[in-house]
């Protein structure tokens, strides 16, 4: 099985949020482009996004759908979070940009809380597939 296909065979729940992560934390991201103060969080964002794919594409080819998937997200997107939030507070960042740096910190956490529980739950043991790779 394909990986979009594992993800696909999730609960709705999960499909749902899975749409808004793509929204708010891959196609958002390409915004902060736009304006010169965001422009290198959005080079982050989305270098961080496309390690992530080969990152989580590879655990997934060797190990299947496990929850130490969420571990790429955790490297890449803490330090990524902990800079957006830092780039919409700092002094002279317009309204619009800071906004969106705001939405994308909040999509990416909530993805983060998710994975914590995930790794940990894998590093306490839970290592079992849910879906095999193909």
């Amino acid at each position: 099985m394909s990986f979009p296909d594992a993800m696909a065979a999730q609960p709705a729940w999960v499909v749902m949020w899975m749409n808004v992560l793509m929204l708010g934390g891959f196609v958002l991201p390409i915004a902060l482009l736009i304006w010169r103060e965001t422009r290198l969080a959005g080079v982050f964002s989305i270098l961080g996004n496309a390690v992530n794919v080969v990152a989580v594409g590879a655990l997934y080819n060797t190990m299947g759908y496990v929850k130490l998937l969420g571990l790429p997200h955790i490297v890449v997107w803490t330090p990524l979070v902990v800079y957006l939030v830092v780039l919409a507070r700092r002094p002279g960042t317009r309204v619009w940009p800071r906004y969106i740096a705001l939405v994308v910190a909040a999509v990416l956490s909530v993805s983060l809380a998710f994975d914590i529980v995930d790794v940990a739950r894998w590093l306490l043991g839970e290592r079992t597939p849910t879906i095999l790779p193909a």
